[in-house]
């Protein structure tokens, strides 16, 4: 071992940024909520900031109860593509059915923002392509990163122009 770099030993993957929307509109909502960040957790996603619990009106689909809604500022090793398919496993895990398009669901989460990066892939887009229209995922947002630029303006910049 001698004349080997210590980097060698010490090497981690490197952890990047990224913000997560959680929404839930079934069953004990807030629970849901907190077993996304638990199972988000257990897979190695570090939990470094969730912002309150909104309730919010459903926008879009069926008639379907109240939202509630939150971000979470994370930090994790995982590609973009590899943190959508955990995410993705979460929703399965906690219930969620995509039989109907903007329909009710036990668990949602989707990836907002990934190290200030932009991905353009079949399956994702980040920035998250209507993070702008969506009040429930901004309010939250900003309370976290409300000076964050995204796409040009600032998280909070954007949840004023929907006034």
């Amino acid at each position: 071992m001698a004349g080997t770099p210590l980097g060698v030993f010490a090497r981690s993957a490197a952890l990047t940024e990224a913000f997560l929307a959680l929404g839930a509109n079934l069953g004990d909502r807030a629970q849901q909520l907190r077993q996304s960040l638990v199972a988000l957790a257990e897979r190695g996603v570090r939990i470094t900031a969730v912002s309150r619990f909104h309730s919010t009106a459903p926008v879009g689909g069926p008639c379907q109860p109240d939202y509630l809604n939150a971000v979470a500022r994370v930090e994790t090793s995982q590609a973009p593509l590899s943190l959508l398919a955990t995410c993705l496993q979460i929703e399965r895990q906690l219930g969620r059915e995509r039989s109907v398009r903007n329909g009710p669901r036990t668990c949602d989460l989707d990836l907002l923002w990934y190290g200030g990066r932009s991905v353009r892939e079949p399956q994702l887009t980040v920035p998250h392509p209507r993070f702008r229209e969506r009040r429930f995922v901004l309010a939250p947002w900003a309370e976290l990163v409300p000076r964050l630029r995204v796409d040009g303006q600032s998280v909070s910049e954007h949840l004023a122009a929907l006034d």
